[in-house]
């Protein structure tokens, strides 16, 4: 049997096919020419950039840091060139044996060796990697006779850090230190792509963005192995500014060797503009290591060190004042009429609160009798400014001292600055939630109690005295030096105390009379000068004493002595500089401190022949 074709049907179906062939391939044919159009015209710029960045890569440019110098030009903080031994694996034909005659030639550590393995496996084989980093002189001259036999291998210079004071001036200037990751997320990208240092102290981190500069770039093209072939464009990164200081780092090695031997602070500011000439913290460290990378052993050392030498005793170092404070007292006393320069106020050795048992007693056993207010500060009589606070009330005394910058920070161009801190009725309740004793005024009237104060806070009030209640702000960056350009240092805010002159001279005889009176208490410091010196001792009790207990210096551990303070400005009828002294356990501020000031007032008026 045969089955009939039906011609008609095939031929329509076969016409059907090949019609729908034609549509799909005219539909196939259009996206290829839409792509095609796309890729050409439309994303043209889009996958040219792309292909670009295949054969061209942004290397940055880091720009060399600024240098510091003191106000005499002396350099505090340089670049100094740092040689690298440095191997490119790729022309070295046995890189094990050839790391191992190194490490024979050198006496290369293991750990390096370690270190510089992992780095190789994580770069490509024609890059440079460092092996040994800042090589000394014997490591250079070894190597430099035996180039010859190491191909592949040689030395590389760059630009490391370097503080040429060492610790003498650690706390003000700071130094520089690899970026860390927590780091790395606040800086900007672009400025900071390729540079591995930041400032993380002192004037380094106050003035990063001064210092650092501005980074530049190269376009490198390069083959599909990232080899270097060809430098398309290079713009030059911008050098960061160079600071001069008010420093003069002659007056902060006299200050800093004058603690000989001591813990302490010394502050020195010229009173006419608020310029900060030494700015000491004893004992100071090494900030080099910091910068190439210290060992966790040499770090440690540090951070347990019983004497804090990481610590900025000038500018967080919180002390009592002690007697330092009676200046300022007194002249409260004189502002609000609580006493007249001659009212006498009779000293027994103690003083007594109406009613209460409890002696306070005056440094002076059997007292020192009836005494005016130049008396009292020359004599530093104790009873006197226990009976003065009670006239006054803490509230007065709170908001006086407060004028003077007590309890708050000065506005000094360095970062981590602390405040301090002025006792009050409404800071006792916050903090303690007691209420305020009428015991807390007397001791806060000598410096005693919870009043606290840093050495810098001390020399801002004592200038802001010397200049007859015109207060100015500590500064340490007096202009800055670029390349087309010179800035002046920070905007320093200016204030004036209201004032009696009549009252502040009252204050200041007493003063002079602390060094040129045969009563005065730094009377020692007096000789070989032919100006006046206006200062005032103190004394900070570190161990609370017992009522009716002898205070025995000898008999106690070191570290609970007293401290010894000291402040004074010179000359005394026109004044150029204010110092304060803390020297920390050093017993008397007559005998220790002062001197000290003493030194630095005799060496800065005549090296600006003021005397």
């Amino acid at each position: 049997m045969y089955t009939i074709k039906d011609h008609s049907l095939e031929n329509r179906l076969f016409l059907n096919r090949i019609v729908t062939s034609f549509f799909v391939i005219i539909l196939l044919t259009s996206g290829l020419i839409v792509r095609l159009i796309y890729l050409q015209i439309v994303g043209n710029e889009h996958y040219s950039s792309l292909a670009k960045d295949n054969s061209v890569k942004i290397v940055p440019l880091v720009p060399t840091r600024g240098m510091i110098y003191d106000r005499h030009g002396n350099v505090l903080a340089e670049n100094t060139p740092s040689y690298s031994l440095e191997l490119i694996p790729e022309q070295i034909s046995n890189i094990d044996e050839t790391l191992l005659s190194l490490q024979t030639l050198l006496a290369i550590p293991n750990d390096k060796i370690e270190l510089f393995q992992k780095l190789r496996k994580r770069q490509k084989r024609f890059v440079s990697t460092p092996l040994l980093l800042s090589m000394n002189d014997e490591e250079l001259a070894k190597f430099a006779v035996a180039r010859p036999y190491f191909p592949g291998v040689d030395i590389h210079t760059h630009l490391v850090r370097h503080y040429p004071y060492s610790d003498l001036t650690a706390h003000v200037i700071g130094y520089v230190s690899r970026i860390n990751e927590s780091e790395l997320k606040d800086l900007p990208i672009s400025e900071y792509r390729g540079s591995t240092h930041i400032g993380k102290l002192g004037i380094e981190s106050s003035y990063e963005n001064d210092l650092h500069g501005k980074t530049g770039y190269a376009e490198i093209e390069t083959n599909v192995q990232a080899r270097l072939l060809n430098t398309l464009n290079e713009v030059n990164p911008e050098p960061g500014g160079d600071l001069y200081l008010t420093l003069d780092i002659n007056l902060q090695k006299t200050a800093y060797d004058a603690l000989n031997g001591f813990n302490g602070a010394v502050v020195a500011i010229d009173i006419k503009t608020g310029g900060v000439l030494v700015f000491v913290s004893r004992p100071g460290f090494d900030p080099n290591p910091f910068v190439v990378g210290i060992s966790n052993e040499t770090y440690q050392a540090l951070q347990t060190s019983e004497n804090q030498p990481l610590y900025n005793r000038a500018l967080r170092g919180l002390y009592p004042p002690g007697s330092t404070v009676k200046p300022f007292v007194a002249l409260a006393g004189l502002e609000f009429e609580a006493i007249s320069p001659e009212q006498q106020l009779f000293c027994p050795g103690y003083y007594q609160l109406p009613g209460v048992d409890h002696q306070y007693r005056d440094w002076k056993k059997g007292g020192h009798g009836s005494v005016d207010l130049n008396q009292a500060i020359t004599e530093s009589c104790d009873v006197y400014f226990y009976r003065l606070a009670s006239m006054l009330g803490i509230d007065h005394m709170h908001s006086f001292l407060q004028q003077f910058g007590f309890g708050e920070k000065t506005g000094i161009d360095l970062i981590g600055e602390k405040t301090g801190l002025l006792p009050s009725r409404e800071w006792k309740l916050a903090q303690k939630k007691q209420s305020w004793y009428p015991g807390e005024t007397l001791i806060t009237g000598i410096g005693q109690g919870y009043l606290q104060v840093t050495p810098l806070q001390l020399a801002r009030a004592t200038a802001t005295l010397a200049n007859q209640g015109h207060v100015v702000t500590p500064f340490l960056v007096d202009k800055i030096v670029r390349a087309h350009e010179t800035s002046p240092g920070p905007e320093t805010h200016k204030d004036t105390i209201t004032l009696k002159q009549e009252n502040v001279n009252t204050v200041i005889d007493g003063m002079i009379n602390v060094i040129h009176s045969a009563r005065g208490t730094a009377k020692g410091i007096n000789t070989h000068i032919n100006y006046q010196i206006a200062g005032k001792t103190g004394t900070a009790q570190v161990l609370g004493i017992k009522q009716n207990a002898k205070y025995n210096e000898n008999s106690i551990d070191f570290k609970f002595r007293d401290h010894a303070l000291f402040v004074s400005f010179a000359p005394a009828n026109d004044p150029k500089i204010a110092v304060a002294v803390i020297v920390e356990n050093g017993g008397h501020g007559g005998s220790v401190a002062a001197p000290i000031a003493g030194q630095v007032i005799k060496q800065f008026l005549k090296d600006n022949n003021e005397n």
